[in-house]
């Protein structure tokens, strides 16, 4: 299946699903800096799978998903601070950072068909 639009990708799709979690679940934290820190890095996994498939180059694509994969791991880091800080439940890091795995599996994935075309 050819993909048309960075909207068809389903680790774009993921995502956007994290980024909403992350939002919800962050949203009244009045640790701004930390707020704004893990809600930037969310938005910039489906904000790079976006760009670099709208570059409509293999290797621009690819550079794009490693710094997805990047900000992926981020979110990752960040959980574990707001886990100790006690800003998030054990439910709510589980959550989130299972789609974040999720999603770095699947740009691990999609790079690596990448290198095969």
């Amino acid at each position: 299946m050819k993909i048309e639009r960075f909207e068809d990708i389903k680790a774009w799709q993921k995502a956007k699903e994290m980024t909403l979690c992350v939002y919800k679940i962050f949203g009244k934290n009045k640790d701004f800096r930390f707020r704004d820190q893990i809600q930037s890095a969310s938005v910039s996994v489906m904000n790079n799978i976006a760009e670099g498939f709208e570059r409509r180059s293999d290797q621009e694509l690819s550079r794009f998903l490693y710094i997805a994969k990047g900000s992926c791991a981020e979110v990752r880091s960040m959980l574990y601070l707001a886990i100790d800080l006690k800003y998030i439940s054990k439910e709510e890091l589980e959550k989130i950072q299972g789609l974040s795995v999720e999603i770095s599996k699947m740009l691990s994935g999609f790079i690596k068909t990448l290198r095969t075309l």
